[in-house]
């Protein structure tokens, strides 16, 4: 208790310098916290939105399809499995079937995805209903994303070319019905959303499908032949990766911190070791040990950390509190990632994130408090006595 008193007293005498380090180390956990609460919040808002717009509970994949190879889409379906077209019929699962296309807007041919889906399901989030009823035109459902980059608005036709099952070429003219505002852009960008019964006659694909999406807590049943089941970690994963790597990625900055920050504690102590060598001494004449002397200028180290943790805890957990709760405007940034972020991203912030970053924090300070305290052990009362110190 008395190396407390002391240790506290000596701090508070310190001043200026003081608070100056404390901010400092403030500053750093509090960056710390927030950049990992940042991507907590992406990845939690971004797993969110693509499982309700489109992976809902895991999917069934035809053996063969690939999405990152539209080469093999042609020979990627096959008729729904009796077990998995029970689900379709008790609405708890929704079949898919995607073909690649080519499309000609105003004249200009792109290529494109062809989705057909029932138009009355309500396993994902998307507004499929407005593909409901009949027209002369084939009624197309896009994402916002592909209407702004190719210029489509409600209303506008477009003619759509693809390759039935038997390899004949043919067209039609689609009509845009509707603009979805969806953050998932693996189902926005490029992807003609028309009702399934439709597409299965233009492709004279009988029942087929590419993958059957389940929907949120449907237990799956064993993989039929030629399926194969995708749950939603292993859906999620490429998501994941990206934000391990960014978060990897934060480790240097938060190295920088804390280099600059300890290095500020590491000064401050030199410095006082350097001007208080007849107290150290004093100390040891008085009967003090060295370890108990070294002990009180680690301790001194360490209350610089406490108060740091303090005044995150009166100033900057509210700052992030309410950061958590208005969110981030991000508009620049959305795009730019390439996830389902919508224009606003509300980090998330957790317990055990806060208590880690703490006991970092806190490690790290009483290590380097601790370092310049080394000098102490080889210190002889009588030398520190007279001033003189190595």
């Amino acid at each position: 208790m008395l190396v407390l008193r002391l240790a506290w007293r000596n701090i508070r005498a310190a001043g200026l310098r003081t608070w100056l380090n404390v901010a400092v180390l403030a500053l750093t956990f509090l960056v710390m916290v927030g950049f990992e609460g940042l991507y907590s919040g992406m990845l939690a808002q971004s797993s969110r939105a693509t499982i309700e717009d489109e992976i809902g509970g895991g999917q069934f994949w035809h053996e063969q399809y690939d999405p990152y190879d539209p080469l093999t889409l042609d020979e990627s379906s096959a008729p729904v499995p009796p077990e998995l077209e029970a689900l379709i019929d008790d609405g708890k699962a929704a079949a898919v079937l995607i073909l690649p296309a080519s499309i000609y807007p105003s004249g200009r041919m792109q290529s494109a995805l062809l989705r057909g889906i029932d138009p009355a399901q309500k396993v994902i989030a998307i507004p499929t209903d407005q593909l409901a009823g009949r027209m002369e035109d084939l009624p197309v459902l896009i994402g916002k994303k592909m209407a702004r980059n190719k210029k489509l608005a409600v209303g506008d036709s477009l003619t759509i070319r693809w390759r039935d099952a038997s390899g004949t070429f043919d067209a039609r003219d689609g009509r845009v019905v509707a603009i979805m505002d969806t953050q998932v852009q693996t189902i926005d960008n490029g992807n003609l959303w028309v009702p399934l019964e439709t597409l299965r006659k233009m492709a004279v694909l009988d029942n087929g499908a590419t993958l059957v999406v389940l929907g949120a807590g449907v237990s799956p049943p064993e993989s039929p032949p030629g399926w194969i089941f995708r749950d939603q970690d292993w859906l999620l994963r490429d998501l994941t990766a990206v934000m391990e790597t960014k978060s990897l990625s934060s480790i240097v900055l938060y190295a920088i911190l804390l280099f600059l920050a300890m290095l500020a504690i590491f000064d401050t102590q030199v410095l006082s070791i350097f001007r208080r060598r007849k107290e150290i001494g004093t100390l040891i004449a008085l009967g003090m040990t060295r370890l108990q002397v070294i002990g009180l200028f680690t301790l001194e180290g360490m209350l610089h950390g406490v108060l740091a943790l303090a005044l995150d805890l009166v100033v900057g957990f509210p700052l992030l509190s309410f950061i958590a709760e208005r969110g981030i405007h991000i508009p620049a940034l959305v795009e730019g990632y390439g996830m389902a972020i919508s224009d606003r991203l509300f980090p998330v912030y957790s317990l055990g994130l806060v208590f880690t970053m703490g006991i970092i924090v806190m490690i790290t300070v009483t290590i380097i408090s601790w370092l310049p305290t080394r000098a102490i052990a080889r210190l002889k009362p009588t030398e520190a006595l007279q001033g003189k110190i190595s």
